[in-house]
């Protein structure tokens, strides 16, 4: 059975970085386009980035735009999440998600697979 398992989560400062990990168990990561979410406090779980089977389509929140980088490791079945210049808005519990399909899913129900998530704490 398909498992995926986040990693890299954790407290840090405003204005600073933090990778995120995605590793997919079994071989089937590099035939699903795959994505990241993120659940703040309170609020509704929303598509943060996301990645098509062959990399070559990428999609980014408007407010992570310039500052989060998708990518993904098809030898490794990894996806990464690359976050830069983080902000106090960033804390969530971050969840990487595996598409019904190759293309990009920009909503949940186009999700079928997912991690257990990842806490990211942004601190002032």
């Amino acid at each position: 059975q398909v498992q995926l398992r986040e990693s890299g989560g954790g407290l840090v400062q405003a204005g600073g970085s933090l990778r995120l990990s995605c590793a997919a168990s079994g071989r089937t990561r590099s035939w699903y386009g795959m994505g990241w979410f993120r659940q703040p406090p309170g609020k509704e779980r929303e598509l943060v980035a996301a990645i098509s089977s062959d990399g070559l389509s990428r999609y980014y929140a408007d407010s992570v735009k310039g500052r989060f980088t998708i990518s993904s490791d098809n030898v490794n079945n990894t996806l990464g999440l690359q976050m830069n210049n983080v902000k106090l808005e960033d804390t969530a519990v971050f969840y990487c998600a595996r598409a019904k399909y190759r293309s990009i899913g920009f909503k949940i129900e186009d999700y079928d697979l997912w991690g257990q998530g990842t806490q990211v704490t942004v601190s002032s």
